[in-house]
C-alpha cells in the first residue's frame, strides 16, 4: 500500500510539474510580451498623432483645393485577356 501511495504523490508532483513549466510560465511570458508590445504600438501611435499635428499646423490654411470637374464622357472598360 505504501508503494501505491508513494506512485501517486510522485505523479501529482509530475503533473504539478507539468503544469507550472509547460502551461502557467508560458503564459506569464506570453501576456508580458503582448502587453510590452501594446505599450510600444501605443506609444508610437501618440507619436504619429505629435508628428501629425506638427504638420498640420504647418500647412498653409489659405490654400483650397478645388474638386476636380468630370465630364459626362464615359470611358468604356475593356477587359484584358
Amino acid at each position: 500500500m505504501n508503494i501505491f501511495k508513494l506512485a501517486f504523490e510522485l505523479f501529482i508532483i509530475y503533473m504539478a510539474y507539468k503544469l507550472i513549466f509547460d502551461f502557467i510560465i508560458p503564459l506569464y511570458r506570453t501576456t508580458k510580451q503582448m502587453k510590452q508590445k501594446m505599450s510600444d504600438m501605443h506609444q508610437k501611435m501618440q507619436e504619429q498623432e505629435r508628428n501629425q499635428g506638427q504638420f498640420n499646423s504647418t500647412v498653409d490654411k489659405k490654400t483650397t483645393v478645388s474638386p476636380p470637374k468630370y465630364s459626362d464622357d464615359y470611358i468604356d472598360y475593356e477587359e484584358v485577356k
